[in-house]
């Protein structure tokens, strides 16, 4: 036991050590400078160009380019089996992660429609049903997937 001022708390109250040093690559929980910017890694975005099966590591990226061109496009989303397989610890109901595509291209006809694949649904009240990004260079979507059974997910527009 550790005493403060003649009050016994547990060693777990404060814990063993202080905060993780934030140098040199490492991570800081717990107590430290509040206001520091949080940093975490991110990799190059993902692309896609004309209509495509959507891969899973594309999905999981958080960040897809998209430049459909002068037509219309689809991304299909990958199956749910194979982005189960690429997220092995997604095994609970209730996990989910988002993702934003972003449409690069300015023509007018370059409108992206994202479509399900085997094992997705698409929310379908309101604004969660709406799956296009527009064909305006710099139209962003924000969407959520979330595991709602074994071997299903739904997928939900969320900004």
């Amino acid at each position: 036991m550790t005493t403060t001022s003649n009050a016994a708390y547990p060693l777990e109250t404060f814990g063993p050590y202080g905060a993780i040093p934030n140098g040199s690559g490492g991570y800081q929980f717990g107590d430290g400078n509040l206001a520091e910017t949080d940093f975490f890694a991110t990799p190059a975005p993902a692309t896609a160009t004309v209509t495509a099966t959507l891969t899973a590591a594309q999905v999981l990226n958080g960040i897809l380019l998209g430049s459909p061109g002068s037509s219309a496009a689809a991304y299909t989303l990958p199956t749910v089996a194979n982005l189960e397989a690429a997220l092995p610890s997604a095994a609970n109901v209730g996990a989910s992660f988002d993702f934003s595509v972003i449409n690069v291209d300015g023509s007018s006809a370059g409108v992206i429609t994202i479509t399900t694949n085997t094992g997705w649904s698409i929310g379908t009240s309101g604004s969660q049903g709406l799956m296009t990004i527009a064909a305006t260079a710099g139209t962003t979507q924000a969407y959520r997937a979330r595991k709602t059974g074994s071997g299903t997910w739904s997928l939900y527009r969320i900004a």
